[in-house]
C-alpha cells in the first residue's frame, strides 16, 4: 500500500501544535482539502516554506495505523510576498481561505477549485485596497456559482421572501447587479479594469455574503474586514 502521495496544492491555514509543530491545511487539485503536520522547530527549512497562500508541490506521509498525515516536502512555486505587506490583502486572502474550508474545497471538481482560489489569492498579491474588496466579491460570487447555490438576482425582489435557512439578503441596485454580470466570467486580475462605485460595492458584497450565509447557514467573521 502506498504511503508517500504527491498533490499540486495550495496552503490555506497554518497553526501551531505544541512546542514545534504545526498543523497545515491545503486545498488541492487531486483530493480537495487535506490536513497534515509539519515537524520541526523555527530553524526548519520545511516550516518556513509551509505558510498560508503558498503554492507549489507537496509530499506528504500517510500512516495507515495512526490515520495521520505528515509533511515530508513542500516545493514552493509562487509565494505571494505581497498578501502579507497589506492589512486588507491579509484580510481578504483569509476570508477566501476560510470560506474554502467551511466550504469543504468546494466538494467536488477539486481542479477548478484550485485554479478559482489560487487565481483570486494572485491577484491579490499586487492589489490596492478597492480592488482587494473586488477580488473578495468576484470570489465568493463565482465560489456560489461554483458550488452550485449562485442564484438569480432577478428572482427575489425584496427580502420579505426569506431564503432557504433564514438569511435575508436584498436585491442589489443596477450597478451593482451590473458589475457582477460583467465581471463574473473574468480572471480575478482582470478585476483592475472594471471600478465599482462605493454604494454599488456595499450593496454587491452584502448581497453575494448573505448568499453565501444562506448556503452555510452562518456568516463568517472574516467576511467583515
Amino acid at each position: 500500500m502506498a504511503r508517500l502521495f504527491t498533490y499540486s496544492a495550495l496552503i490555506l491555514r497554518v497553526r501551531s501544535v505544541g512546542e514545534a509543530n504545526r498543523d497545515a491545511w491545503f486545498l488541492s487539485a487531486e483530493e480537495g482539502i487535506l490536513r497534515a503536520t509539519v515537524f520541526g522547530g523555527p530553524k526548519s527549512k520545511l516550516r518556513a516554506y509551509v505558510e498560508p497562500y503558498h503554492r507549489g508541490d507537496l509530499w506528504v506521509y500517510r500512516d495507515p495505523v495512526r490515520d495521520s498525515r505528515k509533511v515530508t516536502d513542500f516545493d514552493v512555486q509562487s509565494w505571494k510576498p505581497g498578501i502579507r505587506e497589506a492589512y486588507i490583502r491579509s484580510a481578504a486572502a483569509s476570508a477566501i481561505a476560510e470560506t474554502v474550508l467551511a466550504t469543504h474545497g468546494g466538494g467536488g471538481n477539486w481542479a477548478e477549485a484550485f485554479k478559482l482560489v489560487d487565481a483570486s489569492l494572485e491577484a491579490l498579491d499586487s492589489a490596492d485596497d478597492p480592488c482587494c474588496a473586488r477580488i473578495f466579491i468576484h470570489f465568493l460570487w463565482n465560489w456560489a456559482e461554483f458550488l452550485g447555490v449562485r442564484p438569480d438576482p432577478e428572482a427575489r425582489d425584496n427580502a420579505c421572501d426569506p431564503p432557504e435557512n433564514g438569511v435575508p439578503w436584498n436585491k442589489p441596485g443596477p450597478g451593482a447587479l451590473g458589475w457582477l454580470r460583467a465581471v463574473q466570467d473574468l480572471s480575478p486580475v482582470q478585476l483592475t479594469r472594471y471600478t465599482l462605485d462605493e454604494s454599488s460595492a456595499r450593496q454587491a458584497r452584502g448581497f453575494v455574503t448573505a448568499v453565501m450565509a444562506d448556503a452555510l447557514g452562518k456568516r463568517l467573521g472574516t467576511w467583515d474586514f
